[in-house]
């Protein structure tokens, strides 16, 4: 009876249900700013949310990407003031972002190392090389926002604004890359069994490599549309419960943890519930520490409902990589 729950239309359902709840509730959900910031936040979330179900389809995880994130942006925004032009800095901030990328495929596909513990990790070599070598200040705010890359996080199209034109877009790529082309193939093939994936030929340790660069690829460009949404970067942002909600967006769409299964669309679902949740919580005024035990609690339940509906197989469980 469980294997035939759908998750995915059960919390959309509960993110339609909570948005009608909230905006009858609570003053000022209603709010055009507020649906705006919500949306804003949301993208956000949703583009990290992307690269992280990446990692998750193919039997992994990312807990380096919000260090990847706040330390690459805030190292290009440091090097636009300084005089550098954006397009330059960019190139640096995404060679720094691949390059954090590589390592992690390297450990975990040629070294071996599980998952969790190679990018947790590499998390923290990311934060604390940045802060001593390359942005030795907490914040980074933008002195000029007249380059074209600053239109990601401020601009509109059509009156939409551009965040969410930029999540639509990564998550179509996504959907597209996942679907149709061979390297997004091999991702499902080797969540699915990697001893398989092996033995038919799909290059599963130069695919691993390729996998994690795309995710800080990804974690890059979130970065981007937050920083110039907000005009700068907090690299503290690395020290935050950040990556916790990416994971609860991925876990709680309907992506299973064994790997090999879900796709962009729970993404989507997961990102829109969770958007309106921490919104409500923060328009009540509940306490940082309690939204987080809400959110754990939250993330308990979807992973416990994961396993569930996508049991474990014995080959999973010794791989061991989350």
């Amino acid at each position: 009876m469980l294997h035939q729950l759908n998750q995915e239309r059960i919390v959309f359902a509960i993110a339609v249900v909570l948005f009608v709840i909230f905006s009858v509730t609570l003053n000022g959900f209603w709010q055009p700013s507020n649906l705006l910031s919500l949306v804003q936040n949301v993208s956000i979330l949703g583009i990290l949310g992307i690269g992280m179900a990446l990692a998750i389809i193919g039997r992994g995880i990312d807990l380096s990407m919000v260090s990847t994130m706040g330390m690459s942006v805030a190292w290009m925004l440091t090097l636009y003031n300084n005089g550098m032009p954006i397009s330059l800095a960019f190139l640096l901030a995404l060679g720094f972002a691949a390059l954090v990328g590589i390592v992690n495929g390297i450990l975990i596909a040629y070294v071996e190392i599980p998952a969790i513990f190679a990018t947790l990790a590499m998390g923290i070599v990311v934060y604390g090389f940045g802060k001593s070598i390359l942005v030795p200040i907490d914040a980074v705010y933008i002195d000029d926002v007249s380059g074209w890359l600053f239109l990601l996080g401020s601009g509109r199209v059509l009156d939409v604004p551009m965040p969410v034109i930029v999540f639509a877009v990564i998550g179509l790529l996504a959907y597209l890359f996942l679907r149709y082309l061979k390297p997004g193939r091999f991702i499902y093939g080797m969540g699915d069994n990697p001893l398989t994936a092996r033995i038919t030929g799909i290059p599963t340790r130069p695919m691993m490599v390729v996998q994690y660069v795309l995710i800080s690829v990804i974690a890059l460009i979130a970065g981007i549309v937050m920083a110039t949404a907000v005009s700068g970067m907090n690299t503290r942002v690395a020290l935050s419960t950040m990556v916790y909600d990416v994971i609860l967006v991925v876990v709680l769409g309907g992506i299973g943890l064994s790997g090999g299964k879900g796709g962009i669309r729970n993404v989507v679902v997961g990102t829109l519930l969770i958007g309106i949740l921490l919104n409500g919580m923060t328009i009540m005024n509940l306490t940082y520490t309690m939204q987080n035990i809400l959110k754990s609690v939250i993330l308990l339940a979807a992973i416990v409902v994961d396993t569930l509906l996508n049991p474990r197989d014995e080959q999973t469980a010794q791989h061991g990589d989350i």
